[in-house]
Order: C-alpha cells, then structure tokens, then sequence
C-alpha cells in the first residue's frame, strides 16, 4: 500500500464524494484535529510502520495517556500467531441476559462511563422466532424471563467484512487470525463503515472519552482496547490484548453460564470446533454474504 496522509485522503474524498455530504460526513474531524498533534498526524498507516517506528508510537502514546489521564499504562501490539484463527459461538439455551458481558466488555475496552458504552448489545426477543427489529435492550425487569429469550450481539469479525471494503482510506482491515481491527490514529471519523455493518456493531466517539483515572484498564494494546481519540470508529476485536496472548475475552469470563464458547479454528481438539461440529449452529443474517466467525446455537 502506497503512504497515504490523512490530508491525501481528505482530498481524496472531496473529489469523489459530493463535497457537501462529504464535509457534513467530516463534521466531528474538525473539531477532533483541533487537539491533535503534528507526531500523531503524521503517523504511518499501522501496516507500514517497522517495528522501531512501532515502539517510538507506543511510547508517544503512553506518555500521552499519563498526561492526559494521569494513569500509567503499557501499551502492546501483540499480532497474530500463525496457525490460529479465531471464532466465537454463543448457546442461547442458557444465556440468561445478565448481560453481565456488556459490563465486562464496557470496563476491560477503557469504554466512556458517561454514556456507558459497550461493544454488546444484548436482545430480549419473545420466544417462538428470531426478529431482531422486534429485539429490545432497555428491558429493567428480573431476567431470565420465562416468555423470552437473550441474543447477545457484537462485531462477527466476518470474512467478507462490509465495513472493510467501504473504508476509504483502509483504516480497517481484516488480520490473519480473522479479527478485524481498526488503526485509531489513520480513522478520518466518517462513519461509512458504521452505516455498512449489518450487525450494528461499531461505535463512533463523538466526544472524547471520559474514565476516572482509577477505572482505567492499563493493559492495553494499539489495535484493541488503548483509549480513543474524539472522531474515530472503533469496535470489538474480541479482546486480541487478552486472546493473542492465550487469555479468553473478558466477556467469556464474566458469564456466569458458560454460554460463551471462544477458540482456535485450525485446532481440531478446540471447543469451538466440537460445538461447531455437534451443535446446530446458525449464524445472523446469513442471506447478506458476509461469512461472520460469531455462531449461535441451541442444545437441542
């Protein structure tokens, strides 16, 4: 891939989008540009950076965090190890809708405690059917519910990911153990790959985020769970911070239910190839082609 500044890009996308959508699309860049420094927008795409220009950007960027946060933190980035290939499968026989696992994600992804963000949604839908427009997730009442059942949804790391391909400036991209990240700092905030998702799975931050010094996750990694900018997309990637360092994520651990199932593809003795392989499992949204690694399925 050619270098490619994020000026290049703007201009880019005002010649070929009309440049009224295209500056309305751009809205919360301007006043996230504002803030941001000449190191950090002149950074290279993730994908071009050895690993020396690697280092001197984590270092910058947690320095940043100390003064920004007053925490220290370690930032990583831990890549992909060859011969695993990530996938998740979720047994809605007996998740309960604690959602349990939104708290979790919503704490270890240092996520805004103001809006009380998190990268799982989790549906309440009547039994007898799957319709997801009917799903709600406001619902207060003790749970489970005898009349309902519980969907958690987030990003299905698909192979044929929407989002990746409606990327402008290729700030997403899919790695090889199947997670699809996103380079925080190449992100131009113009929300394409939010509209191109069928799962409604990304998350734009329209302010910077907030998170008391003393709730800050500290293990962090670039691709993963580090604090975002103000203007940026992000989304979940199921917690590669934790799993490539052969850690489960952190959702998986907080269920109560074992409803949860995470592992290597290419291992044939995993658990997620047993349930894969004896469970009847099914995936959202099949018909729209995008080949998602998140599976559901029942006991009986």
């Amino acid at each position: 891939m050619d270098e490619l500044t994020r000026r290049a890009a703007l201009k880019t996308g005002g010649a070929t989008l009309g440049a009224a959508a295209f500056a309305r699309a751009l809205a919360p860049l301007t006043e996230w540009e504002e803030n941001v420094s000449v190191d950090s927008f002149l950074q290279k795409h993730y994908k071009e950076m050895n690993k020396l220009e690697m280092s001197v950007v984590l270092a910058r960027l947690e320095t940043e965090a100390l003064e920004e946060h007053g925490v220290a933190v370690s930032i990583s980035d831990p890549r992909p190890t060859p011969g695993v290939s990530f996938a998740y499968a979720l047994n809605l026989s007996v998740c309960i809708g604690c959602r349990k696992c939104a708290v979790a994600c919503h704490e270890e992804n240092n996520h805004d405690r103001a809006t009380n963000n998190s990268y799982i949604r989790v549906l309440e839908m009547k039994k007898g059917g799957i319709d997801l427009e009917q799903g709600r997730t406001d619902y207060k009442h003790p749970v489970p519910d005898d009349d309902h059942f519980y969907m958690p949804v987030q990003c299905h790391q698909c192979d044929n990911a929407p989002c990746v391909k409606v990327c402008p400036v290729e700030a997403t991209w899919k790695e090889a153990d199947g997670i699809v990240v996103v380079d925080y700092n190449w992100c131009i905030g113009c929300r394409y790959c939010e509209a191109a998702c069928p799962y409604h799975a990304r998350r734009f931050n329209w302010q910077k985020p907030e998170i008391p010094a003393e709730e800050i996750n500290p293990d962090q990694a670039y691709l993963s769970n580090r604090i975002r900018p103000q203007g940026v997309m992000e989304k979940c990637t199921f917690c590669l911070h934790r799993t490539r360092n052969g850690r489960m994520p952190a959702c998986l651990e907080a269920c109560p239910t074992g409803a949860r199932v995470f592992g290597n593809l290419e291992d044939p003795n995993s658990e997620i190839r047993w349930v894969l392989e004896n469970k009847r499992v099914f995936v959202l949204k099949e018909d729209v082609g995008t080949r998602p690694r998140f599976f559901y399925f029942f006991d009986e």
